[in-house]
């Protein structure tokens, strides 16, 4: 069995995240996609989250057409600061056997050694590293192999479509009345509607 892990806050989910998923599913060749969703991250500590129990009912309307796709509360169900190595090592013990392959950005993999915690024990945990990398991205893996040995050969690189989507835009529109629906699934848009998630006022569709 083949699993990648895909994890963020979701905050909404949208569909740069399922076509990247997609992508994964497809140009690596996996049997199954768990996305974890993180409830704690170090990363943004002081930062205003969207609160869990939201977040994962987004998530999970998001997934629901997708039988490759699931959600795993790994990172919901413990206290955190959620770190990737810990988590990438309970999903091991969740899932004996099974290849993990690790989904993250070509931003998240230059800065490796500088942003992660404990960089060479995340990469020891996994199987594999999926490097999901944009047109015209350079990574310089030998840089990082000198420094972590072993990880040139767990980076398998795929190619991202050029998205000009995120999390951050879809707030910032719904909080400004902006137009946003066709950045995400129609069922997540419904819930951030009835919920008023990112806005005080009406939807504008």
């Amino acid at each position: 069995m083949k699993i990648g892990i895909f994890g963020g806050t979701f905050d909404p989910p949208h569909f740069g995240h399922l076509i990247l998923a997609a992508e994964a599913l497809d140009q690596l060749k996996l049997d199954r996609l768990l996305f974890v969703l993180t409830a704690d991250p170090p990363h943004k500590q002081g930062r205003h989250m969207t609160a869990i129990e939201d977040r994962l009912a987004l998530l999970k309307a998001a997934l629901v057409d997708n039988p490759a796709f699931e959600l795993s509360r790994v990172d919901i169900d413990r206290p955190g600061p959620h770190y990737t190595v810990d988590t990438v090592q309970l999903l091991r013990e969740q899932h004996p056997g099974a290849e993990l392959t690790y989904l993250m950005g070509g931003d998240s993999m230059r800065n490796l050694l500088i942003d992660w915690h404990k960089p060479d024990e995340f990469v020891e945990a996994c199987d594999f590293i999926g490097v999901m990398r944009r047109p015209q991205d350079y990574i310089d893996v030998e840089v990082l192999e000198a420094q972590i040995p072993g990880l040139k050969n767990k980076v398998l690189f795929m190619d991202a479509p050029l998205l000009e989507i995120s999390s951050h835009q879809i707030r910032e529109r719904a909080a400004s009345g902006r137009p946003y629906r066709y950045y995400l699934p129609r069922a997540v848009y419904d819930i951030i509607c009835q919920h008023r998630l990112y806005q005080t006022s009406d939807c504008v569709n």
